[in-house]
């Protein structure tokens, strides 16, 4: 059965309209577009030109979004001797070794981001097929394989968040609360543009940018012109 469009939703999409939103503008629609009862993110849904299944076409990365996401990071760490009390002294909310493993396997999840020291990876790998799924399980290129566990702890409570293409080329992220400023939401969001482009993967071939959508958590869609975007100044958002 089609899933029944609420009558809020579809007062809501009258207000936006099918064409390509200058960068502020629809960022300010965004706002007055989200009316649900609880403190909504912002998200972006980005249409890339890539086929992942390609190896070359691949995008994975992180991002650090200036304003933060506003939200609250809980962040574990698997680490072994004097790298346990540096993650604790840094400011992780779960701290262990050889434990830790042990009380994931059997179903602790009370954390939102695992970081584990590359000693650590042969025996974190066992955990592959619970955190996998997760999003959660540690890796170099999403910065959460590292011996700087302070630096690392400290980036992803600040608003650092890892990020991949899905297996069509769209990227999914929040960039923000829907409360954050007009000119706050444009930084993250031309943060992760930046971010994008900067990472734009080897085999990627022809237009790379295809679409951008912005919305809130349980708003409508509204279509970002992607040119404008990539030329946006943050001088237009003062």
């Amino acid at each position: 059965m089609p899933k029944k469009i609420s009558r809020r939703l579809q007062e809501l999409r009258k207000k936006v309209e099918e064409r390509p939103y200058e960068p502020l503008e629809a960022i300010k629609l965004l706002k007055e577009t989200a009316t649900a009862k609880f403190p909504e993110s912002a998200e972006a849904h980005i249409r890339l030109g890539i086929d992942p299944k390609y190896t070359d076409q691949q995008l994975r990365t992180t991002v650090v979004l200036p304003k933060g996401t506003g939200q609250e990071v809980r962040v574990a760490v698997i680490a072994r001797g004097e790298k346990v009390t540096e993650a604790t002294s840094g400011g992780a909310d779960v701290v262990g070794s050889e434990d830790l493993i042990n009380e994931i396997q059997q179903g602790r999840m009370d954390f939102d981001k695992l970081i584990a020291t590359p000693d650590m990876m042969p025996q974190v790998a066992k955990l592959g097929k619970l955190l996998g799924p997760r999003g959660l399980m540690p890796s170099p290129k999403g910065g959460t394989v590292t011996f700087d566990l302070a630096q690392a702890i400290n980036e992803f409570k600040a608003g650092k968040l890892e990020f991949r293409a899905d297996r069509t080329g769209i990227v999914h992220i929040l960039f923000g609360k829907v409360s954050f400023s007009e000119q706050d939401l444009m930084t993250n969001l031309k943060a992760l543009q930046e971010t994008i482009d900067r990472n734009r993967p080897s085999g990627a071939k022809g237009r790379y940018w295809r679409s951008v959508f912005v919305s809130s958590t349980m708003g409508p869609s509204i279509q970002v012109d992607v040119n404008q975007l990539r030329d946006f100044k943050m001088t237009e958002a003062a």
